[in-house]
Parts: C-alpha cells; structure tokens; sequence
C-alpha cells in the first residue's frame, strides 16, 4: 500500500512537504502543490485519517447544521461547503433540525455526543443554550447567511440588498408593492424591514397589509401567501402593480397563482426574488432577483472554519464578520408600470 514517504521519494521531496499538501496547508509553491497532487491521484494513495486524528488530536469531522426542510439555496450552499470541506481533509456529519424547541434539544444533544472539530449552521436556531454550548465548549463554528454576535459569520447585507430591490420596483414606476415574507428568521425580519425602509424613503404610504408573513419560504407558502394578497385586494380600488418575494421559491409559488388568475407576469404584476437560485434563470419568465454570491459564501465559510480549526484565525469572541456583495440581477419578470 502506498504510503506517505512514497509519495515523498517520487516526488524528490520531504514527507512532511507532501504532508502540507494532503492536509490542505498553505507554504508550498504551487509547482510542487501540483506535482504532489498528480502522484496522489495517480498513485491512489489514501491519507491514513485515523493515523492522522492520533497524531493531531483531531476528528478531521464537521458537523453541519441544516433545517429539515431546507430550501434550494440551502441545498446549493452546503453542496458547496461540503466540497470545500472536503479539500482541507474533512469529512461532514449533517445535523437537521425542525422548526421546535424539541428538536432544537435533540440535535444540541446529538452535538454533544459528536468527537467534531467544528461547526458550521446554515440554519438559525433559536435555542439560547445553542449558541452557549458553541461558546463554552471553545468549539470552532460559523454561521452563513446570518450572524450570531460572538460567531464568525458570513452574509450578505439584507436590509440593504432588499431596499436595492424594492427600489428597482419603484424606478419602473410602481407604487402599490406588496411582500411575502417569513418572520421566524433573522433574514426575513431583515428582508421586510429593507422593504418597509425602501417604501418610507420613496415617501410611499404603508402598513402592515402590504405584506404577509408565511411560516416557510418554499413555493408552496409563496402560492398561500399570493392568494392571501389577493383575497385582502379583492375589494381594494386599485390592484398592486408588484411583488418583492423575500425568496426565489416564494416568487415561484406567487407566479404561479398569478398565472392560473389570468393575472399577467411581469404585464400585470412585476415580480422581484431574491437568493439567484439556479431555476431563477430557466423559469418563465426568468426571475429578476438578488444574486447572492453563492459559491464564494459556501468557500469562505469553509475556509473560516478550517482557519480556526487549526489555529490561524481569531479566537472565539472575535466575531470575524464577512459581509459580502451582492447584485440585482434584472431578468424578465418585472416591467415599467404603463
């Protein structure tokens, strides 16, 4: 069996050379970074993980927690984590949590019982004890798409990239805009209160019919939060010319409602997203929508991760917030009000 110092020997190099490389360090040039990896694939050598977690006292296991019914955003996003994990040497363990206080306990236990070597959450819990567990137990963790104080944490800036795209709404002209949103989230909260800053700012009259709260961001609560606009405007003088969806799903399952009322996208009604996920662009009409950087979320959130796993990042404490750009991409579903 292929081992370490065989890889060495063919390389002409020292083992702990090639040791850098398995183990995903920096300080090796890249000519020989290359050359090591070409012998590894070719030789099928196998980093001996369970010597290894000897030696460094480590698990080389990340736990990452996800909501049990997560969204196509989430399931790009960890797909992309994953994969960088898996480049600095780590194997994952996925930790899904539903909506309750129980299941919250549950999956905190589950933690407990884990040899991790960090943690990285994708979904926002609500249990305090969480985060005091993270804290106390000096256990590396970050947070994406949200921020704990005291996690490293990487997102982009909600409120402001929703306002961005209530104002795009408003730049066509439009006036009566309406949200579907959620409130069990950080994200949401901050989703409503960029559309709500944005109408106040155009000096638009608002209250709170002018969005509805819906208890999960899937296309099915997008078609139950649309059918509820339209039942409260049924009697209005004046029907709402736009929609700020506070997720592409939610955009999708409003459309279609739209759609099979005869209401026409983006004719009638134009319709703003938000996260770009990869359907956006494919669906009739193509979703105009706020582009999360997906691909450098889930790299950088890996990375901070491994940065503090192996002692080259700040302590816990030291917050270490990513805050990310972000772009309004302007596709097909909204048009200037005529």
């Amino acid at each position: 069996m292929v081992n370490i110092k065989d890889i060495a020997r063919q390389a002409g190099m020292s083992p702990s050379t090639v040791s850098r490389v398995v183990n995903g360090k920096k300080h090796v040039n890249s000519e020989k970074r290359e050359q090591i990896l070409k012998l590894i694939e070719q030789t099928g050598y196998v980093p001996n993980k369970a010597a290894r977690s000897m030696v460094l006292k480590r698990s080389f296991t990340v736990g990452i927690v996800i909501p049990d019914t997560f969204n196509m955003f989430q399931r790009q996003l960890f797909s992309i984590i994953e994969r960088h994990l898996e480049s600095f040497g780590y194997h994952t363990l996925f930790f899904f949590v539903k909506f309750d206080d129980q299941s919250e306990e549950h999956c905190l236990a589950r933690l407990k019982a884990e040899h991790l070597d960090g943690v990285i959450m994708i979904h926002e819990v609500k249990n305090p004890l969480f985060y005091e567990y993270l804290s106390g137990a000096g256990l590396p963790a970050v947070t994406t798409t949200f921020h704990f104080p005291g996690l490293p944490a990487i997102h982009v800036n909600e409120e402001q990239a929703s306002k961005d795209a209530v104002n795009h709404l408003i730049s066509l002209g439009h006036r009566r805009i309406m949200m579907i949103s959620g409130d069990g989230f950080t994200f949401g909260r901050q989703r409503a209160e960029g559309f709500f800053q944005a109408l106040a700012e155009a000096d638009i009259s608002w209250n709170e019919n002018r969005i509805v709260f819906v208890r999960h961001y899937t296309p099915e609560f997008g078609m139950y939060g649309m059918r509820e606009l339209l039942l409260r405007e049924a009697k209005a003088a004046e029907r709402f010319t736009a929609l700020f969806a506070a997720t592409d799903e939610l955009a999708i399952g409003a459309i279609r409602v739209l759609e099979d009322e005869g209401i026409r996208v983006p004719g009638d009604v134009s319709v703003v997203g938000f996260d770009d996920i990869d359907i956006a662009k494919y669906m009739t009409p193509r979703l105009t929508t706020i582009c999360q950087p997906l691909t450098e979320i889930g790299e950088k959130t890996a990375q901070a991760l491994h940065r503090q796993i192996t002692g080259n990042h700040p302590a816990f404490g030291e917050p270490g917030e990513q805050i990310l750009p972000y772009k309004l991409v302007i596709r097909e579903s909204t048009r200037s009000r005529s």
